[in-house]
């Protein structure tokens, strides 16, 4: 293995892939130099994400061999694993100056997921651009994390406590708090940026199939990104493969994709081949949402309407252990439910617990869980019409607004109801307010306070009824109010 012939530089304190396994933020590390430093091939800097380290480079991981046995010099940073872009893009600066210096020339930087954030950070907002020649971005979430918005929602907030899902990171990465990330950084950015994004996410009861999931209801995913949030305006994709977010970061999967632009002589194709890239107000209306904390027992229950063609039942807990009873509107059962590990970063230490059902009967459904101390995330996933029935937009001004789509005669409008809960973040503190919406057919939008500049994350449940049945709906966003309290867009 290439790995145990590697020798560390004293100063980058540490031996490579020694030591503490969540890695030293601030420590780097050199690989082993090629037999033959060819000048034309940059030095290669990979930079890890959230609640990683520099190990994920090569632990599992044959990124570094690859680059190793192609010919190239590598260096490996770890920066704070849960931290925001700030801090870690100004621990990265320092770290850039060094490795540009120790190799006398410029870098080319990888990134995974986060890890492109803090790259991007560090380049346009503490002036490490000067070190560098172009950045490699591997399914990095430049336009936010719905699955960051989902930790901060009132439903999750049991659970995100408990595992840590809830921190300076996570928190950064909300949709509403990347607008305004992208506000300070774009029209600053000048680094050549080439992006690459995942569609795989697995088959039922893979580790990621309920990120992937999840976020389907927003477009193409590699089970914790979107392929749209892995873009820029102004970067250029490189490619767009049959990986999930894990498998994107290895050497068999993407190295080939990205190795020309690893060369100090590749013409940038910045100016030639931007991406074309449309921010559009999404907001997904597949799942219903619930969550808590028991002791015991407890229950839950959920409406489904006629023209469900199936639900997914993914009950997310900190504990492994589970028992569960699913019952149905005729009386049928099911108790076996898969239960894995989350590999979806945001919610890491916890386990889904997951059931599909098809053709589901209409009506009210129950789900009953067993278990001594548990703090869980309830989300059903309906693949129905209804999903595409209506459609709620926040505008500039703060104002939630409803409308109805095709298949619009599939909905009672006026037995519509809403209630939204409001998550604000202040210096550590939370404000919580919530608002009742009796009426979405009779009052077509509705203003919310506005508490002051910071993330307001929005969690807005709908109860209604088709022509015969009830449904219901959870809806998770994000906005960013500026001090003078308009939307970012």
């Amino acid at each position: 293995m290439v790995l145990s012939l590697v020798l560390p530089l004293q100063v980058h304190a540490g031996k490579f892939g020694k030591g503490d396994a969540s890695g030293t933020p601030g420590q780097w590390y050199e690989g082993l130099p090629p037999s033959y430093v060819d000048p034309a091939k940059s030095p290669v800097v990979f930079i890890h994400g959230l609640n990683s380290s520099s190990h994920t480079w090569w632990e599992e991981n044959d990124m570094y061999d690859m680059a190793y046995q192609n010919g190239f010099e590598t260096a490996f940073v770890d920066l704070y694993p849960t931290n925001n872009m700030w801090d870690n893009g100004r621990l990265l600066a320092e770290k850039l100056e060094e490795i540009y210096h120790h190799f006398g020339e410029k870098l080319v930087i990888v990134g995974h997921s986060k890890g492109g954030i803090d790259t991007q950070s560090a380049l346009v907002h503490y002036g490490a651009s000067s070190f560098v020649d172009r950045v490699i971005t591997l399914s990095s979430p430049h336009q936010g994390s719905e699955l960051a918005n989902l930790a901060y929602s009132s439903w999750a907030g049991w659970l995100a406590d408990i595992i840590g899902g809830k921190n300076e990171a996570t928190y950064s990465l909300q949709t509403g708090y990347m607008d305004y990330f992208r506000q300070q950084t774009d029209v600053h950015s000048y680094t050549p940026i080439y992006t690459l994004a995942g569609t795989s996410w697995g088959s039922f009861g893979s580790s990621l199939y309920w990120g992937g999931l999840y976020l389907s209801s927003y477009g193409a995913n590699d089970g914790a990104v979107t392929v749209k949030s892995s873009t820029l305006p102004y970067s250029t994709e490189l490619q767009v493969g049959n990986w999930n977010h894990s498998e994107i970061r290895t050497g068999r999967s993407t190295f080939s994709h990205f190795s020309d632009y690893l060369y100090e002589t590749t013409e940038d194709l910045q100016a030639k081949n931007v991406s074309t890239f449309k921010n559009e107000d999404y907001l997904s209306a597949e799942a219903y949402l619930r969550g808590g904390h028991y002791k015991g027992k407890t229950i839950e229950t959920f409406s489904v309407e006629e023209s469900a063609e199936e639900i997914t039942i993914n009950w997310i807990s900190d504990q492994k252990d589970t028992n569960f009873t699913l019952t149905d509107p005729d009386g049928s059962k099911w108790s076996s439910f898969d239960t894995k590990p989350d590999e979806t970063i945001v919610f890491e230490g916890s386990y889904h617990h997951t059931l599909t059902v098809d053709s589901p009967a209409a009506g009210q459904w129950k789900i009953e869980a067993f278990s001594h101390n548990e703090n869980y995330l309830l989300a059903v996933q309906f693949d129905s019409l209804l999903n595409e029935a209506f459609n709620l937009e926040v505008d500039r001004d703060l104002e939630v607004s409803f409308s109805k789509k095709t298949p619009a005669q599939a909905m009672d409008g006026k037995n519509v109801k809403s209630i939204i809960n409001l998550e604000y973040y202040k210096n550590g503190k939370q404000k919580s307010r919530r608002v009742k919406w009796d009426d979405l057919d009779g009052t077509s939008s509705k203003k919310l306070a506005n508490l002051g500049e910071g993330v307001y994350n929005l969690t807005i449940d709908l109860e209604g009824k088709t022509q015969n049945k009830n449904f219901n709906r959870t809806i998770v966003t994000s906005v960013y109010v500026d001090g003078s309290g308009r939307v970012i867009k």
